[in-house]
């Protein structure tokens, strides 16, 4: 191989290697979508600057584009209420936007214990909300959800290992090194899992802490996909181009 046309080839391979777009893979009969990247980048998006909700894929491609942020993948976030309005707490480039939800009621979101993710100045985590706010953290990031998968890699105790309600899921995750594990199962799996099985497919992945986000609504896409029309959502997860 020509030396220029080896360096072409390289180059092409680590730009390729590079993009953040999600890994299909099939585990115990159901098809996941997995992402694995680091927290600096991924931005949490409810609101414009003008204080629009963007509410879908498009519109959140678009907004970033509009900043010159290279958009690579988009995955909705945590469970939200009618309007658009997300259910617990939602801090977006450091500005709490809506606030922590700490009362009681019927649901996933209100499962004890719920949770939240975020990204600070320490890195990424998944906390108890009764955790919440951490003493000398400067939250970046954040979107409460429920219930809570894991933390400190415990199973949450309200879940039946052999429940039989195996539901379209996505969920978001942090790795023993730090990484941000963002998962869906694939909508047109030939199964799908229960709340325990997902808990434990994040801990197979090398997470402690995991929280559910959403069910039925629940899409990721990249490349030119982010583009078509999407579902409605609350907040939304974009991974960016990382910084070269």
């Amino acid at each position: 191989m020509h030396s220029l046309t080896k360096i072409t080839f390289l180059f092409l391979l680590f730009t390729i290697s590079s993009i953040a777009a999600p890994e299909k893979k099939v585990i115990d009969g159901v098809t996941y979508h997995i992402l694995k990247v680091t927290p600096d980048r991924i931005q949490l998006l409810w609101k414009s600057d003008d204080g629009q909700q963007l509410r879908t894929f498009p519109a959140a491609s678009q907004f970033l584009k509009g900043k010159g942020i290279a958009v690579e993948t988009l995955m909705n976030g945590g469970i939200f209420e009618p309007g658009g309005i997300p259910s617990g707490l939602l801090v977006q480039d450091g500005k709490e936007m809506n606030p922590v939800n700490r009362n009681k009621g019927e649901g996933n979101f209100f499962l004890q214990p719920n949770g939240i993710f975020l990204i600070s100045d320490k890195g990424a985590a998944v906390i108890r909300t009764d955790e919440y706010p951490q003493k000398n953290v400067i939250v970046k990031q954040a979107v409460q959800s429920g219930p809570l998968l894991l933390r400190g890699g415990k199973v949450h105790s309200a879940f039946n290992a052999n429940s039989t309600s195996e539901l379209h899921r996505n969920g978001v995750g942090v790795s023993k090194t730090g990484e941000v594990v963002f998962v869906m199962t694939d909508f047109h799996s030939e199964k799908f899992v229960n709340l325990h099985q997902f808990a434990m497919l994040f801990k197979s992945l090398g997470c402690d802490d995991a929280l559910f986000l959403d069910g039925d609504i629940s899409q990721m896409r990249s490349g030119a996909d982010m583009e078509k029309q999407s579902n409605s959502f609350g907040s939304i997860f974009a991974v960016v181009k990382a910084k070269e």
